[in-house]
């Protein structure tokens, strides 16, 4: 059985990967730090690991390209789409008003990680504006804080698998700011996967261009490389080297295999121009919809 390192157990990440490969089809082995989820499987202790890497209302997970781009070399090797559904839960006992309802002005403060809580701006304003808001290292650890914390007027944003983990209640649910909060994931791992979920409709290839110093327009020739071709392009978006002020990498997705004709040779010409190019991952990419179209 295959080992997957991701975010701790009852977390989006755990959702998502029990969503994309179904129940006790691999061993899963909980982190309580990115870093760990990447070192795992780096340095040999996991097959894969399961990283969130955009959301559609924070855009990004900056923190975790970088580890993608700067700190480890493991090929993506599958994505998927899956709903980040936020809850505000608690003990409700605590929380109980005169009319037997939650009464969250009784809420002291919150606990979330950042990227959860800024999807639930308007619903914290609107119901809790008194409580402070205490950043954690995820949804569950969160979660976890509040159960060892009881009686100090703690409540966190986080799944309801991570409620059900914990044994504390759901108080309200659904608490974004926006119906359509997806994150997208991606599978890294040095062996692409024996086992897929679905049939392949889409593949996607992530690259990453750095331009030459001394070449003025050279990322227009980069993207013009795929536009007379014809290859759609889902992102392109450029990050810091690291290496000095004002020096940028560009990471693109590109919808296409990169076993492609067209793509490899796009990848030839952005290679004449001087740039030097690493290929991220060449993967089966899947929609929430196409998971779940067996249940519907």
């Amino acid at each position: 059985m295959k080992r997957i390192a991701l975010l701790p157990e009852g977390s989006v990440s755990h959702e998502a990967v029990v969503q994309l490969l179904g129940e006790n089809t691999a061993e899963l082995v909980y982190h309580k730090l990115i870093s760990d989820v990447f070192l795992s499987t780096a340095n040999g202790k996991t097959d894969y690991s399961v990283i969130p890497i955009e959301n559609t209302i924070e855009g990004s997970v900056s923190l975790h390209m970088d580890w993608l781009v700067n700190e480890v070399d493991i090929p993506m090797q599958i994505e998927w789409v899956y709903p980040s559904i936020q809850n505000l839960v608690g003990d409700r006992e605590e929380f109980l008003g005169e009319s037997g309802e939650a009464d969250f002005t009784k809420i002291q403060k919150i606990l979330s990680h950042p990227v959860a809580m800024a999807q639930c701006q308007q619903f914290i304003r609107k119901h809790m504006p008194q409580a402070e808001l205490v950043n954690a290292g995820s949804t569950t650890e969160a979660i976890g804080i509040v159960k060892n914390n009881p009686g100090q007027g703690l409540a966190a944003i986080g799944t309801s698998l991570g409620a059900a983990t914990h044994n504390l209640d759901v108080l309200a649910k659904r608490v974004t700011d926006h119906d359509n909060n997806y994150t997208r994931f991606i599978l890294i791992g040095k062996e692409a996967l024996t086992e897929l979920p679905k049939p392949v409709k889409q593949m996607k290839t992530s690259i990453l261009v750095t331009l030459p110093e001394d070449f003025a327009g050279a990322l227009h020739q980069v993207l013009a490389a795929f536009a007379w071709r014809r290859l759609n392009l889902s992102r392109i978006e450029s990050r810091p080297t690291k290496k000095k002020l004002g020096s940028y990498y560009f990471y693109i997705d590109v919808l296409e295999s990169a076993e492609s004709v067209l793509l490899t040779a796009a990848i030839e010409e952005i290679e004449a121009l001087g740039c030097q190019v690493r290929v991220l991952g060449s993967y089966p990419s899947y929609t929430y919809q196409e998971l779940i179209s067996e249940v519907l």
